[in-house]
């Protein structure tokens, strides 16, 4: 009789949360496209490139645009939720290029080393969700959904 109830409970919290599931997914995609949208615009700018440079990236001035060019693309696939299991990939692409630069574990200073740390492990982070949309899509309000 109890996992009767526990399941009746758990069935009516699922059917509950299905009706803010949509907007959820939407909001997630937007958050997360946000970014990649901000950071392919900066890397096409030419903002980036010698940063790049500097941190001994080799061909900057393509390889940054080129990599502008899989965040834009990446994250407008995501936030539309057109090919966004592409998208997906090309976000992880992006992720695998740029995280590296993020080279904490070689700074003296433990003020850069702390942002730097911050930032490599933002993009792991980011790199993970990113796989997930590149296995489970885009959600239902999407135009793959349509």
């Amino acid at each position: 009789m109890a996992t009767t109830a526990a399941f009746s409970n758990q069935s009516t919290t699922l059917t509950r949360s299905t009706s803010i599931t949509a907007p959820v997914i939407l909001l997630g995609r937007f958050l997360f496209a946000l970014l990649f949208l901000m950071a392919g615009v900066n890397h096409l700018s030419g903002k980036l490139t010698a940063f790049a440079a500097s941190q001994g990236v080799p061909a900057a001035s393509i390889l940054v645009p080129a990599s502008g060019v899989l965040a834009l693309l990446g994250g407008l696939s995501i936030l539309l939720g057109y090919r966004a299991r592409l998208g997906g990939w090309l976000v992880a692409l992006f992720l695998v290029g740029v995280t590296p630069m993020h080279k904490f574990w070689g700074i003296a200073d433990p003020m850069t080393q702390q942002i730097q740390m911050i930032m490599f492990m933002k993009n792991l982070s980011m790199l993970g969700g990113a796989l997930l949309i590149s296995q489970f899509g885009s959600g239902p309000w999407s135009v793959d959904n349509r």
